[in-house]
């Protein structure tokens, strides 16, 4: 049975050209297995039984037609509570969403049932997604998988909690300083960060426009990564509705394209510490990559400091102003991570127009100047963040403590500020038995080639390996 839980999108539409399995039997024994997981782990908001049920049906009859699947005909998938599905709530983890219901589906969960996904409801995030831990005051918290007493990451816990439990086959989070890719660092499954615009945000809250398009993705959360390249073909492609919708399409990479990659292994002690058993995690795949005939060596960029510090100006002072017009005088309806936050941004520089105008401005030199450093490196490789998973509560906003994720999480929110494609692939395992994984980043609108490489290093590092729930 946990085969059934944790096959893959190939494996899965295969069972059902056999008629090994049927899309009605795959939905029940998943919706048996989200029963199990909730009570302890809490991955889910919302679970739509009545509805994935008539889905499977539907999928089931078009199997007996003999019609030709789907690219996603009857695969089971979830997304986060802070994208728009037509009938759900939608609270992005606050009290103050909690009657929000939206009309309309989000461009790209139209797209996934288009293809024949069937969505078996939305997964839980921290208050308005502001925090790298999934709790609040509407819904709780979720735990990890691998170990209860840890947390599944945010502000995507949720989704990557029901993937690496086998309640979802895959699904979809949000990015805007490393939201994918930690809980998939955290869970031990893979995630795409997308270049702004590859994949439309379009019916997502805190909705992105302007400055913000930039620092806030959403793309595809999976246990492998050519389930993450299944969703990201269905997801991708230009939306009017997303201010930054990239007319680009989705490519094949020829295997004469991965030979002998210049392949950068990201250096900068502005970054952080990483603990041990992380760096020791990064040398596994860096000596994968040596075996594969990369070129690989270290590289130093220059920028990342202002990018780190610009990144927490978007995501720091200038959000939370904005949240603070919208949530005055319902404190006492706020989660105490997200007053936290709110706390400790405001009490920071005051944003007036000249800064964030010279903000915007500054954001787009340093780009520029990554681009130019990076111009015949197509991939580096780094960590996701200092650490594994941290016990629940750990995770702050406090300077100083050593879980303060502006000290922790530097190595993925600088590709917010600059826009670049980031990949979180499970590669290791600490001490205490929680997974580590790398991180695969590439230039703006190479998500191709980030896939690619991330496969070889995937098939090369062996077959993903569940919790032992």
């Amino acid at each position: 049975m946990a085969n059934l839980f944790y096959s893959t999108i190939a494996e899965t539409l295969d069972k059902f050209r056999r008629k090994q399995i049927s899309p009605l039997e795959l939905i029940a024994a998943h919706l048996d297995r989200i029963q199990q997981i909730q009570p302890h782990l809490n991955p889910f908001v919302h679970i739509d039984a009545e509805s994935t049920r008539a889905r499977a049906r539907d999928s089931e009859s078009r199997i007996a037609r003999g019609e030709t699947l789907r690219p996603l005909e009857g695969i089971p998938l979830t997304v986060k509570s802070c994208l728009d599905v037509a009938g759900w709530p939608c609270p992005a983890g606050s009290l103050l969403r909690k009657d929000y219901i939206p009309s309309a589906n989000a461009t790209l969960v139209s797209r996934l049932e288009d293809a024949g996904a069937i969505l078996l409801g939305n997964t839980n995030t921290p208050e308005f997604l502001m925090a790298y831990e999934t709790d609040n005051r509407l819904t709780g918290k979720t735990s990890n998988p691998w170990n209860p007493a840890y947390s599944a990451g945010g502000s995507s816990g949720g989704e990557a909690a029901a993937i690496a439990s086998g309640c979802s086959m895959g699904g979809v989070g949000s990015d805007g300083g490393g939201s994918i890719r930690t809980p998939a660092h955290f869970c031990g499954i893979c995630g795409l960060k997308p270049t702004p615009g590859r994949v439309p945000a379009t019916g997502h809250f805190p909705p992105g426009g302007g400055a913000f398009a930039w620092i806030g993705v959403v793309g595809p959360m999976a246990r492998t990564v050519a389930d993450l390249r299944a969703l990201f073909a269905i997801m991708a492609g230009p939306d009017p509705g997303d201010a930054l919708s990239a007319p680009i399409p989705v490519r094949e990479i020829a295997p004469a394209d991965l030979r002998g990659l210049r392949i950068g292994i990201l250096e900068n002690p502005e970054l952080g510490r990483p603990t041990p058993e992380t760096l020791s995690t990064l040398r596994r795949a860096t000596q994968f990559l040596c075996g594969l005939n990369h070129r690989v060596e270290p590289i130093k960029l220059e920028s990342l400091d202002q990018a780190l510090d610009l990144w927490w100006f978007f995501f720091g002072p200038v959000i939370a102003d904005l949240f603070r017009h919208s949530t005055s005088g319902k404190e006492s309806q706020l989660s105490p991570m997200f007053l936290e936050y709110l706390g400790a941004t405001l009490a920071e520089t005051k944003v007036t127009l000249d800064s964030f105008q010279k903000a915007c401005v500054d954001r787009d030199l340093v780009r520029a100047s990554l681009l130019r450093q990076l111009r015949d490196v197509p991939i580096l490789l780094s960590v996701v963040s200092t650490a594994p998973a941290f016990k629940h509560g750990a995770g702050n906003y406090r300077p100083g403590d050593p879980h303060n994720y502006r000290d922790t999480m530097r190595f993925s929110q600088w590709l917010n500020l600059a826009g670049f494609p980031g990949l979180s692939l499970p590669m290791g395992q600490s001490p205490e038995g929680l997974p580590i994984n790398i991180q695969l980043i590439a230039r703006p609108h190479e998500e191709e080639l980030l896939l690619s490489v991330a496969a070889q290093l995937e098939q090369a590092r062996g077959p993903w390996q569940p919790p032992p729930l």
